[in-house]
């Protein structure tokens, strides 16, 4: 078997794999068990997302990317290592080049440390590209003609948004508000209204079948156990889409001035493309019930969430594989 080009959509809540020639061939959550005691890694991916939460002491289920970058270099390598391993990538000829997505406001501290976590995972080459720029290719916006593309891409740990042309990006703005953020204003809600502690996997269930960023346009109910604060016993409730909306109302509107605010700095010209064109959403946010009337209505344009949003990035590194070699040489010698 040869070496081959990898893509790899490295979240924070999830990390996708694309290789060259066979499509996306790994999506697993961005989670690493380590036993503290002798700190060997146990699980990682699914299963160790199983265990967030349900751990005993000397245990921890980890994730080492905080807002789409490292904070625990030592297991981000152990966890691309692992991924790596398992979909068989390294060849006959040799170390596969790899293609990673970064926030687009990252420092080049946190470049060096995603590069070298790639390079110590057993990369031959590191090629860094912008993620909303590859979430847009891979949504099936043509970026390398002379007009405006905008695209929303809502993640784990990150939301990036810009406006591309010319096969770059125009301007953009990156914020730390995105899925993980949803969950935790989910649960402080539940704590606060109700006395009720849940876990994040929970909150996570919340958002997925009940909540809405659109008022009134949903009308859902969930039971939910947790341990009430007073009595410290398990209780359950009842909470339905209204409340989570009120929950979610404060992260969303910082999106949609990420929004406004990356729109009002955009030329004339490209800003009526995007009337016609509209904006694209990816990534696991554009799930979120309502969030394409939500941003319509407040950015005056048409919103279209992309087809399978949450693989935009992972395909998008597919199709810029296609073009590795002549990718700029931000690559690790």
């Amino acid at each position: 078997m040869f070496s081959r080009d990898v893509g790899i959509d490295l979240g924070t809540a999830n990390v996708l794999i694309f290789v060259k020639g066979r499509g996306i061939v790994l999506d697993e959550p961005s989670v690493v068990a380590i036993d503290k005691n002798t700190n060997r890694v146990l699980e990682v991916g699914e299963a160790a997302r199983k265990m967030v939460g349900r751990t005993p002491g000397n245990i921890v289920a980890t994730r080492p990317l905080k807002d789409g970058v490292i904070a625990d270099f030592e297991v981000t390598e152990a966890m691309l290592k692992y991924f790596l391993n398992k979909i068989n990538v390294r060849g006959l000829i040799g170390k596969p080049r790899i293609l990673i997505c970064t926030p687009t406001n990252i420092t080049t501290v946190e470049q060096k440390a995603i590069r070298e976590a790639a390079q110590k995972s057993g990369a031959k080459q590191v090629f860094l590209e912008e993620e909303p720029k590859v979430a847009a290719i891979g949504a099936g916006m043509d970026i390398f003609q002379p007009s405006g593309n905008m695209v929303v891409d809502i993640g784990g740990g990150t939301t990036d948004v810009a406006v591309l042309s010319m096969g770059d990006i125009v301007t953009a703005s990156s914020i730390k508000m995105a899925g993980d953020k949803f969950d935790q204003e989910i649960l402080q809600y539940i704590k606060k209204k109700y006395k009720l502690l849940i876990g994040e996997r929970t909150s996570e269930d919340i958002k997925v079948n009940v909540a809405t960023v659109f008022p009134d346009s949903r009308d859902e109910e969930m039971d939910i156990r947790g341990r009430d604060m007073v009595s410290g016993l398990p209780r359950n409730i009842t909470i339905n889409s209204a409340e989570i909306e009120e929950a979610l109302r404060e992260p969303i509107h910082s999106i949609v001035q990420a929004a406004k605010s990356v729109l009002e700095k955009t030329p004339p010209e490209l800003s009526a493309d995007i009337i016609d064109r509209g904006i694209i959403l990816t990534g696991g946010g554009a799930l979120l019930h309502g969030i394409d009337r939500l941003f319509s209505e407040e950015l005056k344009v048409p919103v279209y969430i992309a087809d399978e949003p949450m693989t935009c990035v992972a395909r998008g590194t597919g199709l810029m594989l296609e073009y590795i070699d002549r990718l700029p040489k931000r690559k690790l010698s």
